[in-house]
């Protein structure tokens, strides 16, 4: 009964901890286009790509701490408890995973614009 208590506790705490968190996910940069660019526009866009990528890790490692603090209250908790926590882990993998995601798709994007670049300016 005692340990029905504590994982119910700390279920009840994660959830708060969730409700609360500030793992806020940062915008996606506009990258310039490349076959149209300056050097100056690019390398604005490289600077743009970068704070991205920086603040993208921040985010991933605050959703990083959540699914590992919901699988630790899964793993000792039961019935709604459990599954409530089940539910804060899925959710927080899911944005990471889109996090990483969307990180490949800005690395991807801005590739594109420098090899269009570098096709417009040969010199």
């Amino acid at each position: 009964m005692n340990s029905k208590i504590i994982a119910t506790t700390l279920a009840l705490a994660f959830g708060s901890a969730l409700s609360n968190a500030e793992c806020t996910g940062p915008e996606v940069p506009s990258l310039p286009a490349g076959d149209s660019a300056t050097m100056e526009q690019m390398i604005a866009g490289q600077g743009a790509v970068k704070s991205f990528q920086a603040t993208n890790i921040e985010y991933m490692s605050c959703l990083e701490k959540l699914f590992t603090e919901a699988a630790a209250v899964v793993k000792d908790a039961s019935g709604d408890a459990q599954d409530a926590a089940q539910a804060s882990y899925d959710t927080a993998e899911a944005a990471y995973n889109n996090a990483v995601s969307k990180e490949e798709e800005v690395a991807d994007a801005f590739n594109t614009a420098i090899r269009a670049f570098k096709a417009a300016n040969p010199s």
